[in-house]
């Protein structure tokens, strides 16, 4: 997945923006919305965030 590819739209955060936050040391999706935002308001992009924590481990 592209690196400015945006992933969650209702707060605007791209694939690398949630990369970062994984490389940072965001294991979970709970922690990935800590560190951006994502997944936070209407959760249409939980499955996509998983996968891409799925494919950064």
């Amino acid at each position: 997945m592209e690196r400015d590819k945006i992933v969650c739209n209702c707060m605007g955060v791209t694939a690398g923006e949630i990369k970062d936050a994984i490389e940072a040391g965001a294991g979970s999706i709970e922690e990935i919305q800590e560190a951006t935002g994502a997944g936070t308001v209407c959760g249409g992009c939980l499955d996509e965030i998983q996968e891409i924590l799925d494919e950064s481990i």
